[in-house]
């Protein structure tokens, strides 16, 4: 196929070759022995011109290169900003497709939120109206029922009325026939007291008289009553030793300061109050004494207001009196404690030893201990069934009688140890104590 010769350049920087395609023998119309010649082979060498035309065609291939390049670069980027373009384009179209489609999903909301709104402003409205219309009703019903129960009320107001008087008229004709009978009753009981106290008169036991609440208040007004302190009275008959009692008992001489006064005549002439420095919450009370000018003793208790006392001491002396009988008799029906006590044992045993034929002259201590041993004893005895004997003879329950001695009862209060031989001192103070603070 070859008819020219045909250069085939290969530029190499390593093997810098020219390759020719010879056309081959006979086909030149050239004589085969000037073949050769012909076709200029004798000098093989890559000459300049061949590196030049390689060089050039080196260039030109790169600038082909090149420009292929800057070509495709421009087309590549030319393809981009087309289609960066119609991206865009696609975009704010979808862009403004959608802002289309929210625009019209918005308006239809508003719609549906307008038609909503629009059917529950007329649903509230109605509602209103509805419920107007029932409170109208409700009032209606309720003025109907105030009314209705305005004239309930009228009629059994009236109706309790009309009880209430007849039950009125029926109370006050019961009233009335009550004190009918009670009038009568109280006339019965007045005609049996009255027969009753005429029969104690001719046997010659004293009445108990009950105080009425007038004389009762003006009795604790005169002996300064409070509740909160414990009145303890000292009575007897005149002569027995009160007031030395009471200073016994309060921890005081007959001779201190703020003694109740003592003498051998009756000293006490009004009820005299004594408060007890030992204990503040005792009140103690000297009571004039009974059987005198100034006070008879049948009406020594009454008179007296006794019956406001909350504890009552009797203190008697060598004999148990009638009066003595009356202020028991009056303190068992008040239900007032009582204490039935027999003072000066001291001085009452030593005149016993004396008609026992005691000498005080003598010396004998041990006599002297004898007699008053057997005196003792038979005073104590001889007391104690006397109190037993009276008080069973006036019909009241039997009580202890408390023999002391005013000497030793102070001793005892001014915590300094017995003085002289202890009786029923100790006792008397026990149980007086608890039973004048048990009510506190």
């Amino acid at each position: 196929t070859t008819c020219v010769f045909d250069k085939h350049p290969k530029p190499n920087l390593q093997y810098l070759l020219v390759w020719y395609d010879i056309p081959g023998a006979g086909m030149l119309g050239i004589p085969g022995w000037q073949y050769f010649d012909a076709v200029d082979l004798i000098d093989n060498l890559f000459t300049m011109t061949d590196e030049a035309e390689a060089s050039a065609r080196r260039q030109a291939e790169a600038d082909a290169r090149e420009e292929a390049e800057t070509h495709a670069h421009e087309e590549a980027e030319a393809r981009a900003r087309e289609e960066e373009a119609h991206a865009r384009q696609e975009a704010e179209t979808r862009a403004r497709e959608e802002a289309e489609a929210r625009a019209r999903e918005e308006e239809a909301r508003a719609r549906q939120t307008r038609a909503r709104e629009e059917a529950e402003a007329r649903a509230r409205e109605q509602e209103e109206r509805a419920e107007r219309i029932l409170q109208e009703m409700e009032e209606q019903r309720r003025r109907q029922e105030a009314e209705a129960a305005a004239v309930r009320e009228e009629e059994a107001r009236r109706r309790n009325a009309l009880e209430e008087e007849t039950r009125r008229a029926t109370r006050a004709q019961e009233e009335a026939e009550q004190t009918v009978r009670e009038a009568a009753e109280a006339a019965i009981r007045a005609l049996a007291a009255r027969e009753e106290i005429e029969r104690q008169l001719i046997i010659g036991t004293q009445p108990v008289v009950v105080p009425t609440p007038e004389e009762i208040r003006l009795a604790r007004e005169r002996v300064q009553y409070d509740d909160a302190v414990s009145h303890i009275a000292i009575a007897g008959i005149a002569g027995s030793g009160k007031p030395s009692l009471i200073n016994a008992l309060r921890g005081l001489n007959n001779n201190d300061r703020n003694a109740a006064p003592t003498g051998v005549n009756e000293t006490t002439l009004e009820i005299s109050r004594y408060v007890d420095a030992h204990n503040p919450q005792l009140a103690w009370y000297d009571i004039p004494g009974s059987g005198t000018a100034r006070t008879p003793d049948w009406q020594y208790f009454h008179s007296q207001g006794l019956y406001v006392f909350d504890c009552i001491l009797v203190l008697i002396n060598d004999r148990f009196t009638t009066t003595d009988l009356a202020i028991l008799t009056n303190c068992h029906h008040f239900r007032i404690p009582t204490f039935i006590v027999r003072s000066k044992s001291d001085q009452h045993i030593s005149n016993l030893m004396m008609d026992m034929g005691y000498d005080p002259d003598e010396e004998d201590t041990d006599r002297q201990a004898q007699f008053r041993q057997v005196a003792r004893d038979q005073y104590i005895s001889e007391t104690r069934q006397n109190v037993e004997n009276n008080l069973a003879e006036a019909n009241l329950p039997d009580q202890r009688v408390y023999i002391v001695s005013k000497w030793t009862l102070l001793a005892a209060v001014k915590d300094q140890g017995p003085r002289g031989t202890v009786i029923d001192e100790i006792e008397l103070l026990t149980n007086l104590y608890n039973v004048a603070f048990s009510r506190l």
